[in-house]
């Protein structure tokens, strides 16, 4: 449950910042532009959270099995990190 939070919270943040975005919008009386700004706001998020949401990559099996040998044994272990750039 705690991974679903943190690849997710991103998603949890912008649903709250809409919410009091949209209650401030609606406190007040509302004009077309600020229902203009608050559709630009909730399709800048929407756009952030197409670029910035978690993705399933190649090398996801490969960390699965690094993970299940370091928690397995016990014994000390050395990981050597490297990066093509």
């Amino acid at each position: 449950m705690q991974e679903f939070y943190n690849h997710y919270s991103f998603l949890w943040i912008s649903i709250g910042l809409t919410i009091a975005a949209g209650l401030v919008l609606l406190t007040q009386k509302p004009k077309s532009r600020d229902f203009v700004a608050f559709g630009v706001i909730v399709a800048g998020l929407l756009t952030a959270w197409i670029f910035l949401h978690p993705r399933q990559t190649p090398l996801m099996n490969d960390a699965r099995a690094v993970q299940a040998m370091i928690g397995t044994a016990g014994t000390p272990v050395l990981l050597e990190l490297q990066s093509p750039y």
